[in-house]
């Protein structure tokens, strides 16, 4: 099998967020498990809406996450080669300026809707003469410009979906280069494909009809058309889509919240196949598992409390070294072996540590119940003198328990939320020898 060589395209016109961190994902996996190429492609032609800050960000999102490129360019640099490939195309017969303006485009969907036509474009374009264009423009009018389809029947054979074919008959001539000149995605596409020597285009399947004019226009400017896959789209947990809830699932976003970059990848690339959804200790051991056979047809539905379960999983098993940096920004006092070990259970984020600080090493507003306070009193009547040890906390509660014949949870909730002011956490016999008895002594008797 040819290496593949396969691309990324965002519009530098917003964050990245999920949903399109999937299709990098898919791409980068595919290509690194092959010994394959990723390229990084920015598809800034809007060049009124493409900015610097969205770019840096794709590239810093990417880096994050792991997803590194062989490869990149920008389209903002090569409209010489578009208008060049737009030449060809009028040269060949296959691109043709058209005149009518929105409002009239959309009259005569309406008018072949009312016929029980399909709504496609009626070529009415092709039969203007020169004088009739001439006119046309003298009126101010510009032309966008449009790919005259052939009409026959284009096939391939998806990597997800199976055999596929469309009619192009069915399809109106798309628009290639607005009336202002400005191109729309497809002839770009086409040309970087050919020229980076593109060998798969791995993408949503809301990009499944396109895919046959994109054949034909492959073709036309001499080039031959990459294989496809296209894959199902992220929904929400209850199948709803995810367009309204993108801000808040940017990579910026969940990384600001603590996720890590492998749980993310994780999740995301297990979404929707055959395989178990767990943490992955790599990206090379999620691309050694990769495999088009295995994406489904339905599509993928992501959960955050899944995500947050991944990342969870992860950080409990995480050493002080992984985090020590993380730590010290947390403060100074969590830069403590036994501290981690003592909380990592209890934090779905390594950030989380951080409000576990005051209680071990800091004030809390301990929690005493009126009920409570009798016995709250005996606790620090016997609380063991010198330092606390493994052993105080068995030979503390023991004393309590035959003292005040309390037990179980009568016994050790009143001492948890006296000593943490927290409803859960740490094991509080732990707590206690890092807490120290000074401190678990004043919280006794505030």
């Amino acid at each position: 099998m040819t290496k593949p060589v396969v691309r990324f395209a965002p519009s530098p016109t917003g964050s990245l967020h999920v949903g399109n961190v999937r299709t990098a994902l898919i791409n980068w996996l595919f290509a690194r498990g092959q010994g394959g190429s990723f390229i990084l492609r920015i598809d800034d032609t809007d060049t009124e809406r493409s900015t610097a800050e969205y770019e840096d960000g794709i590239r810093r999102d990417l880096t994050w996450l792991g997803l590194t490129w062989d490869k990149t360019f920008k389209q903002s640099e090569r409209f010489a080669e578009y208008a060049a490939a737009a030449d060809k195309l009028r040269e060949a017969g296959l691109l043709y300026p058209c005149y009518e303006t929105s409002d009239e485009l959309d009259r005569q969907r309406k008018v072949q809707r009312a016929k029980g036509r399909p709504p496609i474009y009626n070529r009415d374009a092709l039969d203007l003469s020169d004088t009739d264009k001439a006119k046309l423009e003298t009126e101010g009018r510009k032309p966008h410009w449009r790919f005259k389809l052939s009409g026959n029947r284009v096939e391939w054979t998806d990597l997800v979906r199976g055999p596929q074919s469309i009619a192009t008959s069915s399809l109106s001539d798309p628009v290639l280069i607005r009336a202002d000149g400005s191109y729309l995605y497809t002839l770009p596409s086409c040309v970087d494909d050919i020229e980076a020597g593109v060998t798969h285009v791995v993408r949503g399947e809301d990009h499944v009809t396109n895919s046959g004019a994109q054949i034909e226009i492959f073709e036309a400017l001499g080039g031959a058309a990459p294989a496809m896959a296209h894959t199902p789209l992220l929904v929400g947990a209850d199948g709803s889509g995810l367009s309204k809830r993108l801000g808040s699932l940017g990579m910026d976003t969940l990384r600001s919240d603590g996720i890590e970059p492998i749980a993310i990848c994780s999740l995301l690339g297990k979404l929707g196949t055959s395989d178990n959804v767990e943490i992955r200790d790599s990206l090379v051991q999620l691309a050694d598992e990769f495999d088009f056979g295995k994406i489904g047809r339905s599509p993928a539905r992501f959960d955050e409390t899944e995500l947050l379960g991944l990342n969870a999983a992860l950080v409990h098993a995480m050493d002080f070294e992984t985090v020590r940096t993380r730590l010290a920004a947390l403060s100074p006092d969590a830069v403590n072996e036994a501290f981690w070990l003592l909380v990592r259970e209890n934090c779905q984020t390594v950030e989380d540590a951080g409000k576990f600080v005051p209680v071990v090493f800091g004030d809390v507003t301990p929690i005493i119940i009126d009920e409570d306070q009798d016995f709250i009193a005996a606790a620090a009547r016997l609380l063991p003198e010198g330092e606390m040890t493994a052993d105080t906390w068995g030979t503390w509660t023991g004393a309590l328990k035959t003292e005040t014949g309390r037990k179980g949870r009568g016994l050790f909730m009143p001492l948890r939320h006296a000593l943490t002011g927290m409803e859960r956490g740490p094991g509080v016999a732990d707590t206690l020898v890092l807490m120290g008895r000074d401190r678990a002594l004043k919280r006794l008797i505030s």
